[in-house]
């Protein structure tokens, strides 16, 4: 008689249920997109271009496979998924009754970060297809993989956390910004956040 092979016992990032770091890591760049809707009219404030490229991994956290494990709870990603999906609703109508036209600038990125496309979505293919090329060679739940993959998920969620407290805090109180640094840095952290999410799809 025939058995069936178990399946190998996977460790997710955390130890939380399967998409909760996709979750934590949507609220953390939908939040970006809140504090800028939602920031004093007196502040000259746009979101940067590279904020449109990671808002386009939030779709994917709705593409989170159901839990092997017959025991794991399926609550807490849908809770962060109700909160950033009703999150945004919430902040874009008031930023919108408020000041309409506000809101279209504050959305609408400088015609100089409009040239850096091309270089921003090589980083957003380069890292999730690296993730994706990575999982094959290793395996799915090969642990070197599984280890490399909740070190990435926690990389991103500092690396987001570090972009809120630079744009927000410290970059304002510089004069003179080196926009080739900037680049870079939010090259780094498009890359980071979408190598999880290739290594979760």
């Amino acid at each position: 008689m025939a058995t069936e092979l178990a399946r190998p016992q996977e460790y997710p990032t955390f130890g939380l249920p399967p998409g909760s770091v996709r979750g934590i890591i949507s609220v953390l760049i939908c939040s970006f997109f809140w504090i800028v809707l939602l920031w004093p009219a007196t502040a000259p404030l746009t979101v940067p271009l590279a904020h449109f490229f990671l808002l386009t991994l939030v779709f994917l956290a709705f593409a989170s496979p159901p839990p092997h494990d017959p025991g794991a709870s399926a609550l807490l990603p849908w809770v962060l998924r109700v909160l950033f999906v009703g999150g945004s609703a919430v902040v874009v109508g008031l930023a919108l009754w408020q000041d309409a036209a506000l809101t279209a600038a504050r959305l609408t990125p400088g015609p100089a970060q409009v040239v850096q496309w091309p270089l921003l979505l090589g980083c957003l293919a380069g890292g999730f297809g690296a993730a994706l090329v990575l999982r094959t060679v290793l395996g799915r739940h090969n642990p070197l993989f599984l280890t490399l993959r909740a070190w990435v998920g926690t990389i991103a969620i500092l690396l987001l956390f570090a972009e809120t407290i630079l744009q927000f805090l410290v970059l304002p109180g510089i004069s003179e910004k080196n926009p080739d640094v900037l680049k870079v840095w939010e090259g780094v952290i498009i890359a980071a956040v979408a190598a999880y999410f290739g290594a979760r799809a």
